[in-house]
């Protein structure tokens, strides 16, 4: 991949043979500078130990948190965020300065909130206001520390409404005219358009400007590039010709080991300095 773009590790999907606080140290020794991960802790509100012990993973691997989800639920049991999920609305208010705090330590400017699965005896309407309306708390928090909130299309999730960029984008006008926040972005996850059937060579034509995060997976089976179909080399490329500067990452199933997946992405291409 010739395009200069840069790549950081996704800790919470790769290297999960080791514990998760040895993680970050693991991508160090793997040739990255940069990590991102879901939501660490088993619930909204960790103790101030657990999150000591986070920030300080980090920090004695010697990487930078580029990416950090909000709590979003018990992900293995399919759930998919809370902001829209009206008997959970409370737990993703008190996380809100619990992520962005660990934000402010760590140097991380980039949030994902997961919108969350619709629920049966709430209307749609009714999740979609709830959602504009915590969606417009989290950037509002987030700005404090110049921060952005990142909303993203998801498959395999029957109940998630939004599968397209078209999708996510009708969210993100609705929040920022709302609240007249500028700090909401779209994250381009490749692999969750391509699954969904959203046209992506169209998504990064017209909306590059507005893509504050890109993550990358091959399909079928959401392995490492080059295990599948998607054409993402190119793909890449075009987003960096379109004017995207932002990280690229790699958020996928390894097909062997994790260090052994990343025999796509040349060593060199992998620090920052590649």
């Amino acid at each position: 991949m010739s395009h200069a773009l840069r790549y950081e590790v996704n800790c919470s999907i790769l290297f999960t043979e080791l514990p998760l606080l040895e993680r970050p140290a693991a991508a160090k020794q793997a040739g990255f500078d940069a990590v991102e991960f879901w939501w660490p802790f088993a619930e909204a509100v960790p103790s101030d130990a657990d999150i000591d012990a986070f920030v300080t993973a980090i920090e004695d691997a010697g990487v930078q948190l580029v990416g950090l989800n909000f709590f979003a639920g018990y992900m293995p049991g399919g759930d998919r965020g809370l902001v829209s999920w009206p008997k959970r609305a409370g737990e993703f208010r008190d996380n809100i300065d619990v992520t962005v705090g660990i934000g402010e330590q760590l140097g991380c400017r980039a949030f994902n909130a997961l919108y969350g699965n619709r629920v049966d005896g709430h209307s749609a309407v009714e999740q979609d206001e709830l959602a504009i309306e915590n969606l417009g708390l989290a950037a509002r928090a987030a700005a404090r520390i110049d921060a952005t909130v990142l909303v993203e299309p998801v498959s395999g999730a029957e109940r998630y409404p939004l599968r397209t960029a078209a999708d996510v984008l009708t969210v993100i006008d609705r929040v920022q005219t709302s609240y007249g926040v500028q700090n909401v972005g779209l994250l381009a996850d490749l692999y969750h358009l391509a699954v969904n059937g959203d046209d992506v060579d169209r998504v990064i034509a017209q909306y590059t400007d507005r893509i504050a995060h890109v993550q990358i997976a091959d399909a079928p089976g959401r392995n490492e590039p080059g295990t599948g179909t998607l054409p993402l080399e190119s793909q890449l490329a075009a987003l960096a010709s379109h004017g995207y500067t932002g990280w690229v990452g790699l958020e996928y199933k390894p097909s062997t080991t994790t260090v052994d997946s990343f025999g796509w992405l040349p060593r060199e291409r992998r620090g920052l300095a590649g």
